[in-house]
């Protein structure tokens, strides 16, 4: 049976208590001023990427970001992905994709399936025929969750959940998935989707209440 455990609380602070074998999927705050409830999305440069180095050193973790910012924290935690898929969506802003990183783990990428690009293909199409799939390739067009979409929270920067069970279902199955930054629970969501133990960590209490309850619906 998936094992789900919701912590209310300050990540950095709760992070060191985790038992067992896991790994980190997030998008953590991007520190370009969103408005949160209970946190402040204007840190210093070099005071935010000490708070993600706080939390990534040492440890095997996803993250969702912008590309300047991944470069940034390679250089700050001295490390480099071993794995970075392109996440692009339609937008009216002037950044259309966010990477997705993979450090300390090398995802699966087989174990994901996707449609064909070419389906008019002679040899592709007869694939299709037979039911079969591609394999996840490493560009992700996926809609982000519009204001006016059913799905949408109050949660000012709510992941897709395609997205993260892409994710999930790449990864190795042995681990616990841990979201230090869940928000409005879309890594817990794809969890229990997927029948993986999760562990989400979330500091403002309406947000830590609106994850609770889109997580207990689909266990």
């Amino acid at each position: 049976m998936v094992k789900i455990e919701l912590i209310q609380g300050d990540c950095l602070d709760e992070i060191g208590k985790i038992q067992g074998d896991f790994i980190i999927v997030t998008d953590p705050p991007f520190n370009i001023g969103y408005k949160y409830n209970s946190y402040k999305d204007n840190l210093k440069e070099d005071k935010y990427y000490e708070m993600l180095d706080l939390l990534f050193r040492g440890r095997e973790f996803v993250v969702i970001h912008y590309p300047e910012q991944l470069y940034k924290l390679s250089h700050q935690l001295g490390a480099f992905p071993e794995k970075v898929i392109s996440w692009v969506y339609n937008s009216n802003t002037a950044k259309q994709h966010r990477d997705i990183a993979f450090f300390g783990v090398k995802p699966d990428m087989r174990k994901g399936k996707q449609d064909y690009k070419n389906p008019k293909d002679k040899r592709i199409a007869k694939r299709i025929s037979e039911g079969k799939t591609a394999r996840l390739y490493d560009w992700w067009n996926i809609n982000q969750v519009k204001n006016v979409s059913k799905a949408k929270t109050c949660h000012p920067c709510q992941m897709p959940l395609k997205v993260m069970e892409n994710i999930i279902t790449i990864l190795p199955e042995d681990k616990i998935i841990v979201d230090p930054f869940m928000g409005s629970g879309t890594t817990g969501v794809a969890c229990a989707n997927l029948n993986r133990n999760f562990i989400g960590i979330e500091l403002d209490e309406a947000y830590f209440e609106i994850a609770e309850k889109r997580i207990n619906e689909n266990l």
